[in-house]
């Protein structure tokens, strides 16, 4: 180490003695200012009894000045509250309406030997009591007594609801309709989009998912133009953003199954996404409940009833079949079934072959049979009661032109006795159907049992 080292250690060691003596030096020079600031030249009354006793007199003379009352010294002596009893004048006068100041109440009592006035006393006639009249209206007298003074009637206010209103331009929707679809069959999601779509856009999007399902799906859109529920096609040029998709819950085959309403539910997610729209999805848990209770139900009603004509000696010619039929108003459909419709076009009942060969148009000419069967599908018939009756008259008919009989389906004559319990039977089920809100013959039915 060299000198010029130690002398810069030597210089160092003095620098820092000198600046830790400035700070002590600052450090006392501060603290003596600060106490002189915070020094008090008044005496502390609190500490001194003698001087707050003088100084609570001071006050005390001048604010009796400024009041104008006697100095202390000339107050009576002052008298704190006690548990020690106090003298109580002789005679306490409590207020009255008597303005006779020489009979009081209490006094007239004793002195009448009466009783006093706080007794109960009975009047076999009190007068009768001027009842002030009511100040709001009340409402006017019946034909009944009124054994009470008339009471104000209270003031009632109505209630008062705010509604949201309506975009401007914005068309609401009316209920959906129960023909097209419907709680009691369908499993709806409800969709509402920003921007109005076409119809085809939507039905294109989920196409290859929904063709996995069995069950019908419906789509149905509300048309802002018209104001109504359309169902929604291919080729329709309809922009929609509200939209109501229904997967049908059970037919003739059955009810809806997990696997098929999950593939329904996840389409639905995926058609919500795709288009930024608001879905509102039903618990598919509960949904299967209902579809396996509507399955039992249909399976419980879904009957035919059918009537037979049988030959008894020779076989029906086919030519002779079609013109009774035809003249009874049934027309031959392509799969080989003489049908009787209604005037909306529903069908009543048919005519079918017994045989395995349907009728045709090319092969009625050289066809015969052996029987025949008028049949009624129950559900899918309105009135289905009537229905019956007519059909059983129309294979009378049939019967005495071709020179047959109707029977049952074990070969017994069926007579008008028979046919009573069929026409009860079917009314008794067409009812139960219209109990659960299906009506026979009805579009929801007619989707059920197809």
């Amino acid at each position: 180490m060299t000198e010029l080292h130690m002398g810069l250690i030597g210089l160092g060691a003095v620098a820092v003695v000198g600046v830790v003596a400035y700070n002590k030096w600052q450090e006392r020079k501060h603290r003596q200012v600060a106490e002189q600031m915070l020094r008090s030249n008044h005496e502390d009354v609190l500490l001194d009894p003698e001087s707050a006793a003088e100084n609570s007199l001071e006050e005390e003379e001048e604010y009796a000045v400024l009041i104008k009352r006697p100095a202390p010294e000339a107050v009576a002596e002052r008298h704190e509250p006690s548990l020690d009893p106090q003298p109580v004048p002789e005679m306490r006068l409590e207020p009255s309406f008597n303005l006779d100041n020489e009979s009081l109440p209490m006094a007239s009592a004793l002195a009448e030997n009466l009783p006093p006035p706080w007794e109960e006393t009975f009047d076999p006639e009190p007068a009768p009591v001027e009842v002030p009249a009511a100040r709001a209206p009340v409402s006017p007298p019946t034909s009944a007594s009124i054994s009470a003074p008339p009471i104000a009637a209270p003031l009632v206010t109505p209630e008062l609801r705010y509604e949201a209103p309506a975009a401007k331009g914005e068309l609401q929707p009316p209920p959906l309709p129960q023909s097209l679809l419907s709680p009691a069959v369908d499993y709806i999601v409800s969709l509402e989009t920003v921007d109005y779509i076409p119809a085809a856009q939507f039905l294109q999007s989920q196409h290859e998912n929904l063709r996995r399902l069995s069950k019908r799906v419906i789509w149905v859109g509300f048309n802002e133009a018209t104001g109504e529920w359309d169902v929604l096609s291919d080729d329709s040029p309809v922009e929609y953003r509200r939209l109501r998709i229904g997967a049908q819950m059970a037919d003739r085959q059955g009810a809806i199954s997990d696997a098929e309403l999950s593939v329904f539910h996840t389409a639905m997610r995926q058609l919500a996404e795709e288009f930024m729209a608001v879905a509102d999805l039903p618990t598919r848990k509960s949904a299967l409940e209902e579809a396996w209770a509507l399955d039992r139900f249909c399976a419980d009603v879904d009957i035919q009833i059918g009537i037979n004509v049988v030959a008894t000696s020779q076989a029906f010619a086919g030519t002779k079949i079609r013109a009774l039929a035809e003249a009874a108003g049934m027309t031959l459909g392509s799969d080989g079934v003489f049908v009787r419709r209604d005037d909306d076009g529903r069908v009543l009942y048919s005519l079918l072959n017994q045989g395995s060969t349907p009728f045709s148009i090319e092969a009625i000419k050289t066809v015969s049979c052996h029987g025949l069967t008028f049949l009624l599908d129950v559900p899918r018939v309105p009135n289905g009661d009537r229905v019956v009756n007519q059909m059983a008259e129309l294979a009378r008919r049939f019967a005495e032109a071709l020179h047959g009989a109707v029977v049952d389906d074990n070969r017994h004559p069926l007579t008008e006795t028979q046919l009573e319990p069929i026409r009860r039977q079917v009314a008794q089920y067409q009812g139960a159907m219209a109990g659960r809100g299906l009506v026979a013959g009805g579009p929801l039915s007619l989707r059920l049992f197809a």
